[in-house]
């Protein structure tokens, strides 16, 4: 089965072409975050999804964290954030977000990693972003 679209990351650009494809399956380009393990903490990453040339998702397309800590993980949609900051303090951060009308052009959503003061440090594996759409050509 073929996947014709992809999350991207490393500040992507709203309607651009931008960013670094998420890598799927071998980890070899994770969506990545450090936090003080020590410390209650959070950082936002900017994301993006899009297709690739010759397609569109012909639905709305969900996107969410699986895994063994996935509560430690939120995703919002984007608002025209200025910066990661913005989007800590002012996005709508939830388990899962439905995006619509994507085409070969990023579509901005934002991941929230966490960190609490109880955990001890790790190198947490566990944790996938998922995005579930239908893709057509066009």
């Amino acid at each position: 089965m073929s996947v014709n679209y992809a999350l991207y990351m490393n500040n992507p650009t709203v309607g651009g072409v931008d960013g670094t494809r998420i890598s799927t399956g071998d980890n070899s380009l994770p969506l990545t975050a450090t936090l003080d393990a020590s410390q209650n903490e959070a950082v936002a990453l900017k994301c993006a999804v899009r297709c690739d040339s010759g397609y569109k998702i012909a639905s709305d397309c969900t996107i969410s964290f699986t895994g063994t800590n996935s509560s430690k993980w939120k995703v919002a949609n984007d608002n025209n954030y200025a910066d990661a900051n913005t989007a800590l303090q002012y996005a709508v951060w939830d388990d899962s977000i439905t995006i619509s009308d994507i085409g070969t052009t990023n579509k901005i959503f934002w991941a929230k990693a966490m960190s609490s003061s109880d955990e001890n440090p790790s190198n947490d594996t566990s944790v996938k972003l998922q995005a579930i759409a239908l893709v057509s050509q066009g």
